[in-house]
């Protein structure tokens, strides 16, 4: 079972806080700039690939077959309609 994806979202946000924290006590402006810069872009990474995560397990689910969810050509079949859409 995949981890929730508020749980994944405080972790990733526990990490650079801690950081950026640590930047922050040092005075560090230019690493405190950085860490923002790559929390934002981190973050918005995660969320597309945690989309995709829930678009593969939402197209499995359906079916009500368990074998059809480990399918790999199923799971590849999805991620090319998902990449069509866009």
């Amino acid at each position: 079972m995949p981890r929730p994806r508020d749980r994944v979202l405080q972790n990733l946000e526990a990490i650079y806080r801690d950081a950026y924290e640590r930047a922050k006590a040092a005075g560090d402006q230019a690493r405190m700039a950085d860490l923002d810069a790559a929390y934002q872009r981190e973050q918005l990474l995660l969320e597309v690939l945690l989309d995709i995560r829930d678009a593969l397990t939402t197209a499995a689910a359906p079916r009500g077959d368990q074998a059809a969810a480990s399918d790999p050509i199923a799971a590849l079949e999805t991620i090319h309609r998902i990449t069509k859409l866009r």
